[in-house]
């Protein structure tokens, strides 16, 4: 999984209910090793929990992106009960509590989040020539068929679909 090329177009079935999670931090003062280094090198052993407990924590996929002082995730979650559980998590609470102690309200380092509950038939997506990513690695992935072609076509489809 992850380098195979699916040629062609695909979308997802977009049948479930999900959460969009946007978790990162951006580094303030790049000198300021000990304070924001912490912080970078927690998010590897929680990234390797939930791929490994997935199932158990309602964490589906994500995608990271690094850039010179600006990190993102997008997560994708289950529901919001899953994702607000895993924030009372041991490792993350652990992490937590770390990151306050070395920067507190510092300028050093700083963090954020947004979540986003997306109800079923209220999203859409295509992929050409992709490997599987994003909600198309989290979600059922399905070729795009001719009446699938289109954005409004798919959206139509499960609005239509969800409404029976």
């Amino acid at each position: 999984m992850g380098n195979e090329i699916y040629t062609g177009r695909y979308t997802t079935d977009n049948t479930e209910n999900i959460v969009v999670f946007i978790i990162g931090m951006r580094i303030n003062k790049r000198l300021a090793l000990h304070r924001w280094l912490p912080v970078f090198s927690a998010m590897p052993g929680m990234i390797k929990e939930l791929y490994t407990h997935k199932e158990d924590l309602g964490f589906l996929s994500m995608e990271s992106y690094f850039g010179l002082r600006t990190t993102v995730m997008i997560q994708y979650w289950r529901s919001t009960e899953d994702l607000l559980a895993y924030a009372k998590n041991n490792r993350h609470l652990k992490a937590w509590k770390n990151f306050n102690k070395k920067v507190g309200n510092t300028d050093t380092v700083g963090i954020y989040h947004e979540t986003y509950e997306i109800k079923k038939g209220n999203y859409e997506s295509v992929y050409g020539n992709m490997p599987l990513y994003g909600l198309g690695k989290a979600l059922k992935h399905i070729p795009i068929t001719p009446e699938l072609n289109s954005a409004r076509k798919r959206f139509d489809r499960d609005k239509n679909r969800n409404a029976k």
